[in-house]
């Protein structure tokens, strides 16, 4: 089955006069997984709710593949498949779980236990069908919950949190899994999730949620290099775009300077432009301020001073400033350690062009 395209145009929903959501255009390419991010209350999971037809905005409407569709559309429901943070297992064997959306939809006894084998073995439990699903782990209950859904072939696939609920390790090795199912199932995905680094590591494109609204969208690599505003740059731990003017282009890359520090981008842009410039804090490196620097393809190499140092999780996020270019690098506890940082100490940073996300403003 095809994958679907989705467009959402205009949607408003509210609860008890609180607005809920407020989209007035996103879109689902066929075959891509879109990752809706954002923190807990954006309405996240309600705009999911409205895309998978589970129910109907206030005003606005769902298109799939250009036809407008809503909840009474029974065609166009039966084509989507969900798995949410609770996976939701009844009693009885795996096989039985996986089954249960294709028994519904009268497939026939004789290719449903070959749907359930295919299925779970593309989620890495292959020959798991006579075990009880009330023995399972949470990574197991979560496969076997994917398995139940693209068994179905769907040209949809809602994904709801789908990993909040495991430790660290286990969420880190399911986000790596579950980017190769959807790769190679090739399914139109909607991926909800609040954890950035699963955003990263399943999603083509990237959907930013803030009270209700989209205010970012796009590929991955553009949405996350490139904050929109100061909120935006604040929720993916970077520091708010650079600015700068393009004086020279040589074999691709964009020397540009952003008031008297020049930084280089690899970026189909004119000398001349003004730009706004944005690098994630994992592509800065930072070394003490009298070192020498390595050899190294890295063009952007510069002197700063520290101004912040935020813990965040296992890491620190370290914000580096020289006059109004402004970054932030993400480094180690050993690294903070090593380098003897702190606020006002300074320090060399480097970095590749390629890193470097340009566009013009």
């Amino acid at each position: 089955m095809n994958p679907a395209a989705i467009t959402v145009e205009g949607v408003l929903r509210s609860f008890r006069g609180k607005t809920a959501v407020d989209v007035e255009r996103l879109e689902l390419r066929p075959g891509r997984t879109l990752a809706l991010l954002g923190p807990s209350g954006s309405g996240k999971s309600t705009l999911l709710s409205i895309i998978g037809l589970l129910e109907r905005p206030d005003t606005g409407r769902v298109l799939l593949d250009g036809a407008v569709v809503t909840p009474r559309d029974t065609a166009a429901r039966l084509s989507m498949a969900a798995a949410f943070q609770r996976p939701y297992l009844f009693k009885g064997t795996i096989a039985d779980n996986v089954a249960y959306g294709l028994r519904l939809r009268r497939v026939p006894a004789s290719r449903v236990a070959a749907l359930v084998s295919e299925s779970l073995a593309r989620v890495g439990l292959p020959g798991w069908e006579s075990r009880s699903a009330l023995t399972l782990s949470g990574g197991e209950a979560q496969r076997v919950a994917l398995a139940r859904a693209i068994v179905l072939e769907p040209r949809v696939l809602l994904l709801d949190e789908p990993l909040a609920s495991l430790d660290p390790l286990m969420k880190w090795r399911l986000a790596r899994d579950f980017d190769s199912i959807l790769r190679q199932s090739s399914i139109t995905t909607l991926y909800v999730t609040h954890d950035q680094d699963e955003a990263l590591t399943v999603a083509d494109d990237v959907a930013i949620m803030r009270e209700g609204r989209v205010v970012a969208s796009g590929p991955v690599d553009e949405v996350f290099g490139l904050p929109v505003d100061e909120w935006t740059a604040g929720f993916l731990g970077m520091e708010p775009a650079i600015r700068g003017r393009v004086v020279e282009v040589a074999d691709g890359v964009a020397g540009i300077d952003c008031d008297g520090v020049m930084l280089y981008a690899v970026a189909a842009v004119k000398p001349g432009e003004a730009v706004a410039l944005g690098v994630r804090p994992e592509d800065v490196l930072l070394f003490e301020a009298d070192v020498e620097i390595p050899i190294s393809s890295a063009r952007n190499h510069f002197e700063a001073t520290v101004t912040e140092i935020v813990a965040s999780g296992a890491t620190f996020r370290v914000v580096i400033e020289r006059g109004s270019v402004r970054i932030a690098a993400r480094i180690s506890r050993a690294s903070l350690a090593d380098l003897k940082l702190a606020v006002g100490v300074p320090v060399r940073a480097l970095f590749k062009a390629t890193a470097v996300r340009v566009a013009s403003t």
